[in-house]
């Protein structure tokens, strides 16, 4: 909103204090920031790790500019868990937590991966950049299909949301009209290959299925300073031309340049502070990460965008039964279920180029199932998938088993079926249980002595069954694309694998059921907000990112408007 708030001024006394301090400067905080900052309000900005700079961009250096060639027995040794993700590589594996530092617990029987980044802009330097709306079905999921909690706002509630964090982003793909695969604001899609062209006319001609270009935060026009993309990858390196889509040029760069807003780097959050007198929340403690020094930053109003897990780590870490008069604060914490089939298609490439440019982006298949009926053979929701063709760049696993040096092994490279292999990788649905949970573990902290979380999740029979069930579509249809050496994926990924942890702090209307009312404001205390995805209703089988960044920008506009009205504290 325009215009600049005189209601909510500060007058300090003895301590600096704010209007609002939100911690975690990524996908969702610095959105909330940017809107908050640009309405006038004093705004602190809080981050545990420490600020980037383009200095630290290694998106152009091949593995022979690397010391370890891309293998530092520093990533495994320090950091077991961040290095199971793709983007946690030699040339940026600072950009992840500390796993030693920075630990968490799970039962034996149990496993959960938890993918961490601590910097200024969190996970949007290394996200997958994917970006799609939740439908009308998934809004109501349970007015569908008679399971769980519908959300307490409606598609057509979010969609002004989603079409202003969209043209500020900047989302490339193609319409498709699907009700429940809904359009963006979009710029021009990227192109396919001839495989990945192969593939999408034979599954949308036999099946009548809809297989496109992936929706990627990246730009494929120029858009408010910001390059269209070059394709040289792989970008969770970061990009030097601000191509794809990270908080810290582009919201958070926004917010600073407001003159309103002040960052706070390292500085690791413990807990909401609360006012004896009222029962508000008055900040939060934190600790500065290389002093340890213990510090607090006052404010008016706060709100936690350090992402679905930590920020629910906070609140369970700021008292017994701290905005818990429900009780599930921690529970329903969802993932989506990664699963796949890959085979190689009869259509390859002539390489007239093996290294850079890469393309950022792969095909996707909307989801099919359990659209115009609630329950298909006993599972309900369903799944999508992202895919893509294996180029030589592109399928490093697959170069790796090749025997040979010098020209003899690249000629071998080259003429490997494998290097083509064409992959489907499938993303259930997670139901919501309130069996699956986190709290805080009462013997372990990190290293600045919060403690740690606690994981209780695990896949439930629906999330399996949906697992095997996409598996078998994808064989049927690479088969029917004519591809050869189909390969399975037989277990799936721990919970958390796919990088898509949300729930454990969830939205709704009744306080009996919910820790979040519709504004991603707490039941149980008035000027505190939560708008990451810890407020999830429930996953649907697309990416959350886009999702998270509307609701966040919806909250942050609500803040304004009623601390414009002197409502909010």
């Amino acid at each position: 909103m325009a215009g600049t708030l005189t209601t909510m001024q500060i007058i300090t006394k003895g301590k600096d204090t704010y209007d609002v301090v939100i911690v975690g400067s990524g996908a969702t905080g610095g959105w909330v920031a940017k809107v908050l900052a640009e309405a006038g309000m004093q705004v602190a900005l809080l981050e545990a790790g420490h600020r980037t700079t383009e200095a630290e961009f290694t998106e152009h250096l091949r593995p022979f500019d690397l010391k370890y060639r891309g293998y530092s027995p520093e990533i495994r040794r320090d950091r077991p868990i961040q290095s199971m993700k793709y983007a946690c590589r030699e040339s940026n594996f600072r950009w992840f937590v500390d796993d030693i530092r920075n630990p968490y617990t799970y039962p034996d029987d149990k496993p959960f991966q938890w993918t961490r980044g601590r910097l200024l802009g969190g996970r949007t330097l290394t996200w997958g950049r994917q970006s799609y709306r939740l439908s009308k079905i998934d809004f109501a999921a349970a007015s569908h299909d008679g399971y769980g909690s519908d959300w307490p706002v409606t598609y057509e509630e979010m969609v002004p949301y989603y079409e202003a964090v969209e043209r500020y982003v900047g989302i490339s793909g193609e319409p498709l009209g699907l009700m429940q695969f809904p359009d963006s604001v979009m710029q021009p899609p990227m192109g396919m290959t001839c495989g990945e062209k192969h593939f999408r006319d034979q599954i949308n001609a036999r099946f009548g299925r809809n297989v496109t270009i992936g929706r990627a935060a990246v730009l494929t026009q120029p858009l408010n300073g910001r390059q269209a993309c070059h394709s040289c990858g792989p970008c969770e390196h970061g990009c030097v031309t601000h191509s794809y889509f990270a908080s810290p040029w582009t919201t958070v760069a926004d917010a600073e340049k407001s003159g309103n807003c002040s960052v706070v780097t390292n500085a690791v959050v413990s807990h909401v502070t609360t006012d004896r007198d009222t029962g508000l929340a008055s900040g939060v403690a934190y600790v500065d990460r290389v002093t340890r020094a213990a510090r607090e930053a006052r404010a008016k109003i706060v709100v936690l965008s350090a992402s679905s897990l930590e920020s629910t780590r906070i609140l369970l870490n700021s008292g017994e039964g701290f905005c818990n008069s429900s009780g599930v604060l921690g529970h329903y914490v969802m993932d989506h279920m990664f699963g796949g089939v890959s085979g190689v298609l009869p259509v390859r490439e002539d390489p007239k180029w093996v290294g850079p440019p890469q393309r950022p982006n792969g095909l996707y298949l909307p989801r099919y199932m359990n659209v115009d009926r609630p329950h298909t053979e006993g599972m309900i929701r369903g799944f999508g998938a992202q895919m893509r063709n294996a180029s030589l760049y592109g399928s490093p696993a697959a170069i790796s088993r090749i025997p040979g040096f010098g020209a003899s092994f690249k000629r071998a490279v080259v003429d490997s079926k494998d290097s083509w292999r064409f992959f489907i990788g499938t993303s259930s649905e997670c139901l919501a249980r309130y069996e699956n949970y986190i709290r805080l573990d009462p013997e372990v902290k990190d290293a600045w002595g919060i403690p740690a979380l606690r994981m209780n999740v695990t896949w439930g029979d629906n999330e399996m069954r949906l697992f095997r069930h996409s598996a078998d579509e994808g064989e049927e249809m690479l088969r029917a694309a004519g591809a050869e050496d189909i390969q399975k994926i037989t277990q799936p990924r721990w919970p958390g694998g796919a990088t898509h942890e949300v729930g454990s702090a969830r939205m709704g209307n009744d306080p009996r059921k919910s820790v979040l009312n519709r504004w991603n404001q707490a039941h149980d205390l008035k000027n505190l907000f939560v708008t990451d995805g810890a407020a999830f209703v429930s996953i649907g089988c697309v990416n959350p990112t886009l999702t998270m960044m509307a609701l966040a920008k919806r909250a942050a506009d609500h803040i304004v408007d009623t601390a414009r009205r002197g409502e909010v504290a």
